[in-house]
């Protein structure tokens, strides 16, 4: 007697099924979509499951990437080869253009990652787009938690988080009104693990810097930062070279690193198994002025 098949998905084939289906609903219902894509490791991850949404056809829409002025050279270098060779189109909203167009203004206390808001906000506006994919997951913040997979913002690009739209039986309300538009979180259910068993089972290439390596690095506020041309060392703080990895990137001035010696997709997966504290509670120095920091962020019109 021969023993059943078991056609039951595992939890990532579960997940990227769903994915797949947001981002196919989201194209279908929308007029002008676009993927927000920094060249880390979720927004890398949904773009490869865009790929296998519309294969063998092309990504039926562009990219978006609003570039600080501050990236890490690995990022930018990995967000070209995916995007030279799967042909989509990219759109830079540019920080520095957005300062010397008067977008935004640079005080000198206003972080680069603040200044993101109103340049992707017109960038949003100037291209026209009605939706725009985001690379938020619930387990990263607790801003983050309460958000839905459609998340509305108004004619301001502002989310209200006491005025979301229920998604009972995983449907979906895209109604917008002149001006409007929709954030789609299409991995919003993943966690950081899931994030890294699927670019194990995938082999997706990914920044080198998410890697066990060599970095001069300084200690600031309970974080490791790299040294750049942009970041000033305070009275006491000191350089020194550390075996380092990247959990999470963004603005280098802001983002920091954590010591360790995983230098394979294997080696992350047992490292975050074990981790207590989330990638962006670890290393995103934008999420430490306050409890509500990423909250109000999000309600001007962040990621």
């Amino acid at each position: 007697m021969s023993t059943p098949k078991d056609y039951r998905l595992s939890q990532l084939d579960q997940l990227e099924a769903e994915s797949i289906h947001i981002f196919r609903e989201s194209a279908a219902e929308f007029e002008r979509p676009v993927l927000m894509f920094s060249g880390g490791k979720d927004s890398i991850v949904m773009l490869r499951l865009a790929e296998k949404a519309f294969h063998p056809a092309k990504i039926p829409f562009p990219v978006l990437q609003v570039d600080t002025g501050r990236d890490f050279p690995e990022v930018l270098s990995t967000r070209d080869n995916w995007v030279n060779r799967l042909g989509v189109k990219l759109v830079i909203a540019s920080v520095d253009d957005a300062i010397r167009d008067g977008i935004v203004v640079e005080d000198g206390k206003t972080s680069r990652n603040r200044m993101q808001i109103a340049t992707l906000l017109h960038a949003i506006e100037d291209n026209g787009f009605t939706a725009a994919f985001g690379g938020g997951r619930r387990d990263e913040e607790k801003a983050r938690a309460k958000e839905r997979v459609y998340s509305h913002r108004d004619e301001f690009g502002q989310w209200d988080p006491k005025n979301q739209r229920p998604e009972l039986w995983n449907l979906y309300n895209g109604r917008l009104h002149e001006g409007e538009h929709m954030r789609v979180f299409p991995i919003s259910n993943w966690t950081e693990l899931d994030i890294w068993d699927y670019i194990g089972r995938e082999g997706i290439e990914i920044p080198s810097i998410y890697f066990s390596h060599q970095r001069r690095v300084f200690e600031r506020d309970g974080m490791l930062l790299s040294e750049s041309e942009w970041n000033t060392l305070r009275d006491g703080e000191t350089i020194q070279e550390r075996t380092v990895r990247f959990r999470t990137v963004g603005d280098i001035t802001l983002t920091g690193c954590v010591e360790s010696g995983a230098s394979t997709v294997d080696d992350i997966i047992t490292e975050v198994a074990t981790a207590r504290v989330t990638e962006r509670g670890a290393t995103r120095g934008d999420d430490r002025f306050s409890e509500a920091a990423m909250e109000d962020r999000k309600k001007e019109g962040y990621f």
